[in-house]
């Protein structure tokens, strides 16, 4: 029966993966590069910001660094899944508006395989784009006027299967290897106005991308006295050439003359996923609270771009920059056995967080995209009933705040719900 049900969580963690790649963002920032790069966290580090580097327990799932995977214990089984939604407010020139959204977030599964060893399968989005709006222009001292459209939508994913394992008492390192996927379609519509006649310009880009991402982890784990455990993690991702091409479409009409100009151009090899690392440290006292902070850092300033110039498309080194993140968090639980006896309230984890990071793209004449500060704070809430107690319905907020200088200021509020089944399915059962 286990490995029925153990197969079954696996088809439906891949199944998954035809909602992961279509998630959604309102932003339209994600006209940008690959879009809004998504949040990877789960229900049990989303509270916290974010934090992974260091994070290390045989109870949850943590992708982000695959060198925790060997923390598993010889009898779990263990299921994570998460949607959430939010609401945004766009805010530019003096006027407001509000947006909701609703997305599937994540979906992983971990288990032991042999001693020291912990397998994890799963799928995550990696970035989204989906936008819409509208913008005018009207010259002085002209009877010249332009709308501009700009509308977008896709997103990319991937699909991990990952391994961790325990090298030496204490140190363990990891890897996931993950399937790439993902594509979008973004257009420009231009329509110029002037006296009896109308010009119209339509450019439309698309991209299809299908290929591997590598992700290696590392974690070192020591005793500093009888109360104190100190992790630290260390990740890596290999950046490569996706192999996928970009193409552009222009269609170019003009009311007066009822002339209709057609141009298609296609760059090759055209995508880039960059290097990168990030480097943390987690704290655990007496079990009870966890404290910890990350860094990372994305080489996107040496990836090459499309880019439209004009009537031209060329891939270009000033289109993206560098990403930098910081994060920092905390998780607090009253009694750590508190469930051994039924205390329900004790036995809670109280989280809190906070991120910033720093633009990945550049989004006109040089100027930097928005930075993005998040606040967070959630709970993970035991699941009890009469043979399981190891389950978590985790339940976390968030507030993050995006804007640049002179473009649209964003502020969302997310809602964040994510069920951790933490099953003991390999434990032999005695009967007298």
């Amino acid at each position: 029966m286990n490995k029925r049900l153990f197969a079954t969580i696996l088809t439906g963690v891949f199944a998954l993966s035809g909602i992961a790649q279509v998630s959604k963002t309102l932003s339209p920032y994600s006209m940008y590069g690959l879009g809004v790069m998504a949040d990877q966290s789960q229900g049990f580090n989303r509270g916290m910001g974010g934090l992974s580097a260091g994070l290390r327990s045989g109870t949850m799932v943590n992708m982000q660094n695959p060198a925790s995977y060997s923390a598993v214990d010889s009898l779990s089984m263990i299921f994570d899944f998460g949607v959430s939604g939010q609401i945004t407010n766009f805010k530019e020139g003096g006027i407001s508006m509000n947006r909701k959204s609703a997305d599937f977030d994540y979906a992983t599964a971990l288990f032991r395989v042999m001693p020291k060893m912990g397998v994890s399968v799963g799928v995550v989005p990696y970035s989204n784009v989906g936008y819409s709006f509208t913008t005018t222009e009207i010259l002085s001292n002209s009877t010249l006027a332009s709308l501009m459209t700009y509308s977008g939508t896709g997103g990319f994913s991937q699909a991990y299967l990952g391994v961790g394992y325990e090298l030496f008492k204490g140190i363990s390192v990891g890897a996931n290897f993950s399937y790439f996927w993902g594509n979008y379609e973004k257009s420009i519509g231009i329509a110029a106005l002037k006296e009896s006649h109308m010009n119209v310009m339509l450019k439309s880009y698309q991209a299809k991308v299908s290929s591997y991402k590598l992700d290696f982890g590392a974690q070192g784990q020591f005793a500093l006295n009888r109360d104190n455990v100190l992790t630290v993690g260390a990740t890596f991702g290999l950046g490569h050439k996706l192999g996928a091409q970009a193409d552009m479409f222009i269609l170019n009409t003009d009311s007066e003359t009822a002339a209709v100009d057609t141009a298609e151009v296609t760059l090759s090899n055209a995508f880039e996923l960059p290097m990168s690392f990030g480097i943390g440290a987690a704290l655990v006292h007496k079990k009870r609270l966890t404290v910890g902070a990350d860094y990372s850092f994305e080489n996107w300033g040496s990836v090459s771009f499309p880019h439209s110039i004009n009537n031209s498309y060329v891939m270009s080194n000033s289109v993206l920059r560098n990403r930098h993140k910081i994060t920092i968090g905390a998780d607090w639980i009253p009694e750590p056995n508190a469930m051994v006896r039924r205390s329900f309230f004790k036995s809670i984890h109280y989280k809190v967080g906070a991120s910033y990071a720093t633009p990945y793209y550049y989004i006109r004449d040089g100027e930097k995209g928005p930075h993005e500060f998040a606040l967070t704070a959630g709970f993970s809430i035991p699941i009890i009933n009469s043979w399981n107690n190891r389950s978590l319905l985790n339940i976390s907020a968030q507030w993050v705040n995006s804007q640049t200088p002179n473009f649209i200021k964003e502020n969302s509020f997310r809602v964040n719900i994510g069920l951790t089944f933490n099953e003991r399915w390999f434990a032999k059962w005695k009967v007298d």
